[in-house]
């Protein structure tokens, strides 16, 4: 099994969650999130004040696979989440030891 976590624009969650629900993967967790990479934030001006943003608002993704479904849910999170811009995210693989259901005490895929 495989935990991926995506960090992507957070405009882009309902086209990347309406994909990953198409192929099949009905279950994520989502988290408002902050981060700069190369991005590095930018300048606003509010109330005629500049001040620089470092942390931008990010989107993180995390869902839990079967080792088939991996090469699948990361071309589609790319797919759906590239604008073609600096920012538009990361996606991390890990893989996983176990799982289990809380309710039932499924283990495994099972438990996915």
């Amino acid at each position: 099994m495989k935990k991926v976590e995506a960090i992507i624009k957070p405009f882009k969650l309902d086209e990347v969650k309406d994909a990953l629900n198409s192929i099949g993967i009905h279950g994520m967790t989502v988290s408002e999130v902050k981060g700069f990479g190369r991005q590095k934030g930018h300048v606003e001006v509010y109330r005629g004040t500049e001040y620089e943003v470092n942390f931008l608002p990010k989107i993180k993704l995390e869902v839990v696979i079967p080792d088939a479904m991996k090469d699948k849910v990361i071309s589609t999170i790319i797919e759906k989440a590239n604008t073609g811009n600096i920012g538009d995210g990361k996606i991390f693989l890990y893989s996983l030891e176990d799982v289990i259901r809380i309710r039932t005490g499924e283990k495994g895929e099972e438990a996915i």
